[in-house]
């Protein structure tokens, strides 16, 4: 183990609910679920000396510092790559923590992604600007490449040629996620799951892509509290030890748009991450007792699935088949319903029940869980976790 390993816990978690029209500010949502999560791990807004977001959050540090009473901040940083972010703020408020910088660190994330800004309209109608990654984004949408759903369905082709695998292996994914979601009270998706058979009957988005391959868009604020492991233990609810937090940006790397490296039907920015996490918790796959993996799209759940070493490359759509990513198999994954079935807070949601899955206050808990691991975005420069039970 590393000297990150095991020095920071995630003791608070909070949210507003999900929702498709929020009809407040992104600022009062990061406020109220900011509030939510420190109320939840027993402190005040007076005790957090540190912030960590997204580099595209809207709610800037100092407006969620005044209008939730902190006070003076030592430490505040920001990720970028959309949703590639979630874990790495975690993994700089457990940097924080562990070499002193900061005692009390929230992470957080607000948006109306479905009554404002919605992502998956993609770059077409965007204003122009002269930065890199617009640069980099007119090479791909002349060709009709302009969104998310087109990005990924480009990928999935690939990965379906190399593979053998089918509409079907993907919505497997889906039915397992709307399943979850059907049983869980916080989710958009209560009480309405799905079969193998809807997903089949549902709309092409982007071919392969049907509906119900793609994730939905999200009103909604989610937060988390990072203190020391030692003080954690003294706070009101088990915590969620981080055993293992990194990064990973492949060679070649593109946003959603790797398509000219070797192993086009790999996302190898994924393995990295998994690398780093094994290395720095002294735990392998078969030590993970469930998974929170990202799922904006379904067909990259399978190569991460494979690059974190669950089964070989192609075999992910048997895993899936054979039944391991329920609540009885191997790999018990997206409890929550991930953000198919609970809600699309870029990933944030999905650290959340990872902490619940330690807690053991799941709705959908599975037996004897001690280790989670969790990915942060797909197709993008991303991150991961695992987190621990106390010993």
């Amino acid at each position: 183990m590393n000297a990150l390993s095991g020095a920071a816990a995630i003791a608070g978690i909070g949210a507003t609910e999900f929702s498709k029209k929020s009809g407040r500010s992104e600022l009062r949502l990061a406020c109220e679920a900011v509030l939510a999560a420190v109320a939840d791990a027993g402190l005040t807004p007076s005790d957090v000396d540190g912030l960590v977001t997204f580099t595209s959050d809207t709610s800037s540090e100092i407006h969620i510092a005044r209008n939730t009473g902190m006070g003076e901040l030592k430490f505040f940083s920001r990720v970028g790559y959309g949703g590639g972010a979630a874990c790495g703020t975690v993994q700089q408020a457990a940097m924080a923590i562990a070499t002193g910088v900061a005692e009390v660190v929230v992470c957080y994330r607000a948006f109306n992604e479905r009554s404002g800004e919605r992502y998956g309209l993609g770059q077409a109608d965007r204003a122009m600007d002269t930065s890199a990654d617009r640069a980099a984004y007119s090479w791909m949408t002349p060709h009709g490449l302009s969104t998310p759903a087109q990005w990924v369905a480009m990928f999935a082709r690939r990965y379906m040629y190399e593979y053998g695998a089918t509409s079907e292996d993907f919505g497997r994914v889906a039915v397992v996620d709307r399943k979850h979601a059907a049983t869980n009270p916080a989710a958009w998706f209560h009480g309405r799951p799905i079969t193998l058979a809807d997903h089949q009957a549902s709309r092409w988005i982007a071919e392969p892509l049907r509906l119900l391959d793609c994730c939905q868009e999200t009103d909604g604020g989610q937060a988390l509290v990072l203190v020391s492991a030692e003080r954690a233990r003294d706070l009101p609810h088990p915590p969620a030890q981080v055993l293992g937090a990194a990064q990973g940006s492949g060679r070649d790397q593109h946003m959603m748009t790797s398509y000219y490296r070797t192993g086009a039907a790999a996302i190898p920015e994924m393995g990295l991450v998994g690398e780093q996490l094994y290395a720095q918790s002294g735990l392998g796959p078969a030590d993970m007792d469930a998974a929170v993996l990202y799922d904006h799209f379904t067909p990259l759940v399978l190569p991460q699935l494979e690059e974190l070493g669950f089964c070989a490359p192609g075999e992910a759509k048997d895993f899936i088949a054979d039944g391991h990513l329920e609540i009885g198999g191997l790999l018990p994954t997206n409890t929550h319903g991930g953000q198919l079935g609970e809600a699309y807070l870029h990933g944030m949601n999905g650290i959340a029940e990872a902490v619940r899955l330690i807690r053991r206050t799941s709705v959908n808990q599975p037996p004897d869980v001690g280790h989670v691991l969790v990915t942060a975005g797909t197709g993008v420069p991303t991150s991961g976790l695992v987190l621990g039970a106390a010993g």
